[in-house]
């Protein structure tokens, strides 16, 4: 299975090729613990087969769901088989995907109830790591991260409430998308906290994750922790956060590959500052030493009192615990929650995010049997605090020297800047990590040049529609695809209209050489998307033709200003970015 969605485009394979290579690779990987429940192969054949030809952006494309996602018509059982019910639909996310194209082949384990950050905790057995079978897979959504990482699918979905999108992330050597809280609907997935859940992705692309962003946010009226993107301008990372102390667990090596990482963002440009890291730690405490546990209990409770078939008790303890908290109990953890926001807040004047281990080390399943809680606790170290805190995170492999364990970065911002998140992935993935997941394949780079696709339309974006910036899902939504990393001639100038609800570039042409070659995006779009694209570009922008430093030219959008007007001149060489 080709690691990423692009590569997949690119291939040649039909839609229906590419859901009998995903269940033939489900097959040969051979884990009777990582799936739950399979969809049937047939009815995806037809309706791959219905793919065939379609300009839908994920035609296709084989993603398996965390099993605490409802598929309709396929049981829900949340890693308890006494616990498993049937949905009449599907989950938003999983609806999503399936208009876009996709096609899930497969419900796989998960740490049962979502409660727990190691993926040993499943009555259906313990996931294989593909990279190690002695190390664990990383939890809650552990039969994700397996599936992306061993060239199952391209992506899957998990779910996030303390870190169960990126521990797994970082044990399997992929990419784990946590999004800001609310951005992508929860109806459809069994809570574990549900004020604080997040879907997540896994990938093995910051592309990828992108995509799939902008195709899944949305305001679900479901869902009343459901909120809009609010299309934030992106701080890009120059500034990071950073603990003055890191933990390692006494791991020598995981020690060495998060300084190695950590010299390559700086070598990128970023700056990084120590802070004292105990408010985040006392909020991280918070989680599972304070009453949200209850919300825990509140969410499947009965089901731990009823003992139904298949409890883990690990799991059971620590769900029944919530009982033991109050009402006061939970007042004044609010109380001390708002102190702690209210301490770190001045810290985002600062900086533009933070930088963190993603875990101090990935245990092997023997450690874990060994101190089950204390273990899942040590692995939360770094992931624990961040909705509570209202942030987003991506956490990233780090593989320089084909280390035998793995290990990996986060970066972390305030809620609404995933894009700025994911824009420093694309930039910073392929210099961290040589390979993908399982794979001896290094990190997907930009394409050199542009896939066939017979009947669209290239276009040069190069302000709000670039990758990481707030338009940016809305060219995904249209079916935009990306070509390559351009650059212009200097044969224009860039002006800023910040005259309306989001800012944006004016770019005009002047003599060569009295401009300078600033970056752009090629995109492809097919051609409904490209005359939607069109009606919403507002006056005084227009399409025609620019030229590249190449000599080449490609259809993007130029102004149209008046010789006296007053808009800034922000001509500079990172162009949109660097203003």
């Amino acid at each position: 299975m080709s690691a990423t969605i692009e590569s997949l485009r690119s291939s040649g394979l039909s839609p229906e090729a590419m859901i009998r290579q995903a269940y033939a690779a489900l097959d040969a990987y051979g884990d009777p613990a990582l799936v739950i429940t399979r969809v049937d192969v047939e009815e995806n054949l037809a309706r791959a087969r219905s793919h065939a030809g379609s300009d839908l952006p994920l035609a296709g494309m084989p993603f398996v769901i965390k099993d605490n996602i409802d598929y309709a018509g396929l049981p829900t059982s949340a890693g308890c088989p006494g616990y498993a019910y049937i949905p009449q639909q599907h989950a938003t996310v999983v609806q999503r995907l399936l208009d876009a194209g996709a096609i899930c082949i497969a419900k796989v384990n998960l740490d049962q109830f979502a409660t727990g950050l190691v993926g040993v905790r499943s009555p259906y057995g313990i996931p294989r790591n593909p990279l190690d079978a002695h190390l664990i897979p990383g939890g809650s959504s552990s039969g994700s991260a397996v599936a992306v990482s061993a060239g199952i699918v391209p992506f899957a979905l998990g779910t996030d409430t303390a870190g169960s999108g990126r521990v797994p992330a970082v044990c399997c050597r992929i990419l784990g998308c946590k999004p800001s809280r609310g951005l992508l609907s929860t109806f459809g997935v069994v809570p574990a906290v549900r004020s604080l859940d997040c879907v997540s992705i896994f990938a093995h692309a910051a592309a990828d994750c992108q995509e799939l962003l902008g195709l899944l946010a949305a305001v679900d009226e479901q869902d009343p922790f459901s909120r809009a993107d609010a299309q934030a301008p992106q701080r890009p990372l120059r500034r990071l956060a950073i603990p003055q102390e890191l933990e390692h667990g006494g791991c020598t090596a995981t020690a060495a590959a998060v300084q190695a990482g950590l010299a390559i963002l700086r070598d990128s440009g970023i700056e990084l500052v120590p802070i004292d890291w105990r408010p985040f730690a006392d909020c991280a405490r918070l989680l599972y030493e304070g009453p949200w546990v209850a919300e825990r209990s509140a969410a499947v409770g009965d089901a731990i009192a009823a003992n139904c078939v298949g409890l883990d008790p690990t799991v059971s303890a620590i769900i029944a615990g919530g009982h033991n908290f109050s009402a006061i109990d939970a007042h004044r953890a609010a109380y001390r929650l708002a102190e702690l926001r209210a301490q770190i807040a001045p810290l985002w004047q600062q900086v533009d995010g933070l930088v963190v281990p993603t875990v101090p080390r990935v245990p092997t399943i023997a450690e874990v049997a060994a101190e089950p809680v204390a273990a899942n606790s040590r692995l939360g170290t770094y992931t624990n605090f961040t909705n509570l805190l209202d942030l987003c995170a991506l956490a990233l492999p780090i593989d320089l020297d084909n280390a035998a364990t793995p290990a990996g970065l986060t970066l972390l911002a305030p809620a609404g800047q995933d894009r700025a998140l994911l824009a420093a992935a694309q930039q910073l993935h392929p210099r961290l990590a040589r390979r993908c997941g399982a794979r001896s394949t290094p990190p997907p780079v930009a394409p050199a040049s542009a896939p066939s696709l017979p009947g669209w339309h290239e276009i040069l974006v190069l302000g709000a529609h670039l990758r990481g910036e707030p338009l940016n899902p809305r060219l995904v939504a249209l079916g935009g695809r990306f070509l390559a990393e351009e650059r212009l001639a200097d044969h224009y100038r860039m002006y800023l209209l910040d005259d309306g609800p989001l800012p944006k570039p004016a770019l005009l042409p002047v003599a060569p050489g009295a401009g300078l070659a600033m970056p752009a995006e090629r995109w492809a779009l097919p051609p409904a998307g490209l005359a939607a694209l069109l009606a919403e570009i507002p006056a005084p922008l227009g399409l025609g033709q620019l030229r590249l430093n190449n000599g080449q030219t490609c259809l993007g959008f130029l102004a149209s200003l008046p010789a006296n007007h007053a808009y800034p001149d922000i001509t500079n060489p990172q162009g949109w970015r660097g203003r």
